[in-house]
């Protein structure tokens, strides 16, 4: 039932109840949170340092990448020193205005994600399928904008889901069955959330299955590309460029779809913590795992930085 504004969100925090409550299980959690929140600053911030610093690897697909990795990092830091100061402090807390604001950067991030694998497709189209017009088609002016573009509709629709939550009632319950507040919060309210539904349906989906059919279209694209190349070796060629990024749709798509559409009656809270550890920890901390250790060009640029890291410590 909608209250009137003098009522507004009585609620000044929410709960989090994604730990466990067997104190056994939230220390493993705890050291399971915090090793794979290192490695996954350590291993993003490893990728950005080594294209920057390589001048081979200044190319679109490295830009794209680089942006990736960065993305990656802001995405698992909106979540996880949450989770863990929360754990050190004993308290599930989250205020009403660190909520909204975790809500803003996880939709901006996660929306970035789906972009710039949409735009890495079309990256990978370009070079598979346009090999020789490659660098007049993906010039630095294209990438830039396909990238700043990129940022503005994700803020923008941050913006605005977090907006329409902003005049909802929130009475009672304050229990969020997440490590993070997400659009779930909608089930929470008292007022009527009628366009914000309509909103994250319609809008929201729309933000992630149009990148999704771009990938779509590109891999088809790409797939018929290859089919016509004459030798095998050509063809697992083609085929190992677009490895890597097929590896990381497949896991960032499987997270979301495991997370949000499985009935939450039909899977036990033990699936849910996992599912939702893959979205939020998992998922970011594998990206430049998958990038570095099936491409060449990353490999070598990540052992050229390190011994002359490594040389110039001995000096």
């Amino acid at each position: 039932m909608p209250m009137n504004g003098a009522n507004q969100s009585s609620v000044s925090e929410f709960l989090l109840l994604g730990l466990p409550g067997q104190p056994q299980q939230q220390q493993l959690l705890f050291t399971l949170f915090l090793s794979m929140y290192l490695a996954t600053v350590l291993g993003n911030l490893l990728i950005i340092l080594a294209i920057s610093t390589d001048s081979r690897l200044h190319t679109p697909m490295y830009f794209f990448l680089s942006n990736l990795s960065f993305v990656d990092i802001c995405f698992s830091s909106t979540t996880v020193p949450k989770i863990l100061s929360n754990h050190l402090l004993g308290s599930q807390a989250i205020s009403y205005a660190g909520c909204l604001t975790q809500l803003y950067y996880l939709i901006a991030l996660a929306d970035m994600d789906n972009f710039l694998l949409a735009v890495m497709a079309y990256d990978r189209f370009v070079a598979v399928c346009h090999p020789l017009h490659y660098t007049t088609k993906m010039t630095p002016q294209l990438c830039a904008l396909l990238v700043t573009g990129s940022w503005i509709i994700a803020n923008l629709n941050a913006l605005l889901h977090t907006l329409l939550i902003t005049p909802l009632s929130f009475c009672a319950d304050n229990r969020i069955p997440h490590f993070f507040c997400d659009v779930s919060l909608l089930k929470l309210s008292c007022s009527d959330t009628q366009i914000n539904e309509m909103m994250v349906l319609i809008e929201g989906g729309l933000i992630m299955i149009m990148p999704l059919v771009c990938i779509l279209v590109s891999y088809i694209c790409i797939t018929c590309a290859v089919v016509r190349v004459p030798s095998a070796k050509g063809k697992w060629k083609a085929f190992s460029t677009c490895g890597s990024h097929l590896a990381v749709v497949s896991l960032f798509y499987g997270t979301i779809i495991a997370v949000y559409f499985n009935p939450s009656s039909s899977q036990s809270a033990e699936t849910d913590i996992a599912a939702t550890l893959m979205s939020t920890v998992v998922t970011p901390m594998l990206n430049p795992f998958i990038y570095s250790l099936r491409n060449k060009d990353m490999k070598g640029a990540l052992r050229k930085m390190i011994s002359m890291e490594f040389s110039s410590a001995q000096y």
